[in-house]
This record gives structure tokens, C-alpha cells and sequence, in this order.
């Protein structure tokens, strides 16, 4: 039977001082190709439904025309909070772009696909700025769902090294240790994929395929 995978992409199209920003298209793409491959089912959803904007930088340089390819699934994705029951998913993903730190952390259906899904022991994954939906997540007993859990995700030194930390409301690294989480760090734009349990993550762009693969892994 074939697996279902519930992919939660941002909506938000601007960083503070309203500098562009939204989803990094390689961390979706590259995510979608290999579950696709896989022949999984998949649920492209997002906090407001609607259009996931694409950050141009995601754009520059070669990018291969299978990610391109996956760029219309982005202008009408399914608004999360009509989304009522989350049996049929096997895991759920959060691809990253600096457009999720200012929506997927203030999304109470993320949070509640994510403890509900968590635990009842599906996949939960999330690349780069991904995470930045875990940091309000809880379990059903208020714990956070990172708490005492091993960890990837864009790091402080990285979010330094774009210059673009002076416009995000929070560092993310930061704020998911603050939660209890525990942090393995990588060399800045290396891969790193940590999977913890049921819980799968990755550093940065670089880590896509490799936290897919991870995912995959984990739902055979």
C-alpha cells in the first residue's frame, strides 16, 4: 500500500523590514522528487492554503529542471486547518526557506498535525528552517516535542553567515536548545541528517535528499 506523506510549506513572503523571502524551492523539490520515486502519495499543505512563495534566491545558479518541475504544486496548496483527520498520513514534512520562521511556529493546525501525528509513532521530519514549525510543538502533556531530542537544523553560524539573522524574529538553533533539545552540528552547508525515533531532521539545503532518504528509510 502505498505510503502518504503530508508536505507543509510557508506562506509568508516577507522577512522583517520587509526583505523577500519564502520557501526554498530545492529543500520542497528535492524532498517531493524522492518521495514520488518512492511512489508515495502526497499532501502539499500549507498554514493559509493558497500560494507558497518561492524565494528568488532559491532560483539563482542551475537548478535542475525535475525541481523546477515542482514549482506549480506551490501556487494552490491545501489550507492545513481543513485538514481534519491525519490518519491516512504516514509522516509529515517541513521543507525549509526563511519565509517558515515567521508562520509555521504561530500555526496551531501545525502544531496539532504534529502532536498528533508524533504520537501516533508517524514520521516527522523537517530540513534547514523547517524546524522553526517544532519550536511551539507540543505533546499532549505540554512538553515540547524537541524536548531531549537529538537534532539537526540551520545553525546560528549559518544564519550569521547569510547576513540575514539581523531580520529573523528569533535564531532558530538557539531557541531549539532553549526547548531541550539536543543539537548535532555540522560544518557550516554540509550535509547532516539526524534521526531520532520517529523524529528526522537535517541542517540545511544540503541535507534534503539525504533527510528524505531518511524518511523513506523510515516508512519501509
Amino acid at each position: 500500500m502505498s505510503k502518504h506523506v503530508l508536505m507543509v510549506v510557508t506562506n509568508a513572503n516577507e522577512m522583517k523590514e520587509g526583505h523577500a523571502t519564502g520557501l526554498w524551492l530545492s529543500e520542497f523539490g528535492e524532498a517531493y522528487v524522492e518521495f514520488k520515486e518512492a511512489g508515495y502519495t502526497i499532501t502539499v499543505a500549507s498554514p493559509n492554503g493558497g500560494e507558497a512563495p518561492i524565494d528568488a534566491r532559491s532560483l539563482e545558479g542551475e537548478v535542475p529542471e525535475a525541481i523546477q518541475a515542482t514549482a506549480p504544486l506551490l501556487k494552490d496548496t491545501i489550507d492545513l486547518k481543513t485538514i481534519t483527520d491525519f490518519s491516512s498520513f504516514d509522516a509529515i514534512f517541513l521543507p525549509g526557506g526563511h519565509g517558515t520562521m515567521f508562520d509555521l511556529p504561530h500555526s496551531d493546525a501545525l502544531n496539532h498535525a504534529l502532536r498528533t501525528l508524533f504520537e501516533a509513532n508517524k514520521t516527522v521530519a523537517a530540513v534547514c528552517h523547517g524546524p522553526a514549525g517544532l519550536v511551539n510543538a507540543t505533546l499532549s502533556d505540554g512538553t515540547p516535542l524537541v524536548n531531549g531530542k537529538t537534532i539537526a537544523t540551520f545553525t546560528d553560524e549559518e544564519e550569521r553567515a547569510t547576513g540575514l539573522d539581523v531580520y529573523m524574529p528569533f535564531m532558530l538553533e538557539t531557541r531549539l536548545r532553549e526547548l531541550g533539545a539536543n543539537i548535532v552540528l555540522a560544518d557550516n552547508f554540509t550535509e547532516n541528517v539526524q534521526v531520532d525515533g520517529n523524529l528526522v531532521t537535517g541542517q540545511n539545503p544540503q541535507s534534503t535528499v539525504a533527510v528524505a532518504k531518511a524518511v523513506i528509510g523510515t516508512l519501509n
